[in-house]
């Protein structure tokens, strides 16, 4: 005789800390699940009542006592079926990162997390200790069991589960988009169920926390290793999957499931990720300096399809140094775009301040201060216009020049989120054609005018910087390979121009260590992923 069971995967886009914001969001999902959806269980994300990752929130005592009664309260409030809830658990040996199947005002079983990650962006093992040996849980009498995240990568978990008989994996997890990231979660979640003959239900949160981003694609693999039915990426969803269970094997009905390219899924992440910083830190709107170029053209488009053209400001600071093209460049991108948008010289401002140090800089012929001193006006006046209408400074640097230091720390730097930090240079021209795909509103002589800072006569890019091509593929091997001087000379590169950027790279640590967060999209992006001291004597 054949079981069904229902499952839905709750894909939530959650609020850390806000623990009665996300009861609530846990409540009106179990409801729906239950009444709508006809669900036997619901599947939240890892530690989805606390929102992840908590960080030293969970060094509160406050903090977890308040995530605790939100999970009494929980009990109490949802009848008639099954939850599989994320919380911290704290027990006299210390700290779990745990799972509660809840049902009917009762834990009818806990799993805790026993492999916790501590490399890149994860330091779960500064608050939890480990789980103990995993355990089935009945749900309508077939055997499941809970494996959290991390768990998932090793062996052990899964066939541990099998051993004692489950049917089924139910997977919460939190897990940060990276570009490829979709594939590695498929290639080993289909190896977990291969290698036990059982399916796993794999769910996943998103959202942006900081500079982490969360891409959903929940999704479920069959016993074979092959998935069946995947949730959208970058949208919340409540999906709901029936499994029939006999006694020699589980089926689940297979549903179409859409590609995404590479491009699509960046766009939307930084889309999501501009969206959720500005409105889950309660700011109006954003605002950035647009001047021609196609950094500040892709992070207008990008700051419009998060948040509407109503809740977004573009301010053209022209100087002695802008060339006409740029505003008139300037001008087509923010109608085409219908942003409210402002043009303020900074000349006087400018001039003003070399009034000022003039006396100081007498007999010196102007260099790269006088430059700097242009792009700090700038930031000057955006930050006040923020103060004023509480919109958040979006910044337009990208990874290239974050990476070499080319960038004004107080100037072009200054602002609230770096929406660009973690995309190089050449994916930013991708992304910007990707975008006009949809409906072109960069114009074309944007994307095909040679960048420049426009801070000195006839200034471009490539006067200081390798073409963006090869500063682009260096980077990739010294950054995100970790490859070294030698290994990248012997592919072809040229010692001295490569020996000139990786000083560049060390020498400017200290800009990066003041930049705003961005959001990540690569595990080497710099933040969190990247840990180097800023007073250091390796330069190779």
């Amino acid at each position: 005789m054949s079981k069904k069971l229902r499952v839905v995967m709750a894909q939530l886009n959650l609020l850390v800390g806000d623990i009665q914001g996300n009861l609530q969001q846990h409540k009106q999902a179990a409801i729906t699940a239950r009444d709508t959806l006809k669900a036997d269980v619901i599947v939240f994300p890892e530690l989805s009542m606390t929102g992840y990752p908590p960080e030293d929130l969970l060094l509160r005592q406050s903090f977890l006592e308040e995530c605790n009664l939100a999970i009494n309260e929980f009990k109490a409030s949802i009848n008639g079926i099954h939850c599989v809830i994320g919380h911290p658990y704290a027990h006299s040996k210390g700290l779990y990162n745990s799972c509660s199947l809840i049902y009917n005002g009762t834990i009818v079983a806990r799993y805790n997390k026993k492999y916790l990650p501590n490399y890149g962006v994860f330091d779960e093992q500064r608050y939890f200790v480990p789980g103990e040996p995993y355990g089935v849980a009945l749900i309508h009498d077939i055997p499941v069991s809970i494996i959290i995240c991390e768990d998932l990568w090793y062996a052990a978990p899964c066939h541990e589960a099998a051993a004692q008989g489950a049917r089924i994996i139910l997977s919460p997890n939190a897990s940060p988009f990276e570009i490829d990231k979709d594939f590695q979660r498929k290639t080993v979640i289909g190896k977990r169920a291969r290698e036990n003959n059982i399916p796993i239900v794999y769910v996943n949160q998103i959202g942006c926390q900081d500079d982490l981003v969360f891409d959903g694609g929940s999704m479920v693999i069959d016993a074979t290793g092959a998935v069946t039915q995947q949730a959208p990426f970058f949208n919340e969803a409540l999906m709901p999957v029936e499994i029939e269970i006999t006694s020699t094997e589980s089926i689940l009905t297979a549903a179409e499931i859409n590609t995404t390219s590479d491009d699509e899924k960046i766009y939307e992440a930084l889309v999501m990720s501009v969206r959720d910083y500005v409105k889950k830190n309660n700011f109006s709107g954003a605002i950035l300096g647009v001047s021609g170029g196609i950094d500040s053209a892709l992070v207008l488009a990008i700051a419009v399809d998060a948040l509407g053209k109503d809740n977004v400001s573009a301010i053209i600071m022209p100087s002695r140094f802008t060339a006409e093209v740029s505003l008139t460049d300037a001008a087509a991108l923010v109608k085409n775009l219908g942003v409210a948008h402002e043009t303020i010289s900074i000349e006087p401002v400018y001039t003003s301040f070399l009034t000022t140090l003039a006396p100081l800089f007498k007999d010196q012929q102007p260099d790269v201060t006088e430059e700097n001193i242009q792009s700090r006006c700038r930031g000057v006046i955006l930050m006040a216009i923020s103060n004023r209408t509480g919109r958040i400074v979006l910044t337009c640097g990208n990874r290239s020049e974050m990476a070499v230091g080319y960038a004004t720390l107080y100037g072009d730097m200054a602002g609230g989120f770096a929406v660009l930090k973690d995309i190089p240079k050449m994916l930013v021209y991708r992304l910007a054609a990707y975008r006009n795909e949809r409906g072109e509103v960069i114009p074309e002589h944007i994307i095909e005018r040679a960048p420049t800072a426009e801070l000195a006569h006839d200034q471009k890019d490539q006067d200081l910087l390798p073409p963006y091509p090869i500063l682009d593929k260096i980077l990739a091997l010294y950054l995100n390979q970790e490859q070294s001087t030698d290994q990248i000379v012997n592919q072809g590169f040229d010692r001295e121009m490569l020996e000139k950027i990786i000083r560049w790279i060390h020498k400017n640590e200290y800009k990066r260590k003041q930049s705003p967060i961005g959001p990540r999209i690569n595990h080497t992006a710099f933040g969190r992923d990247r840990r180097y001291p800023v007073t250091s004597g390796y330069k190779k």
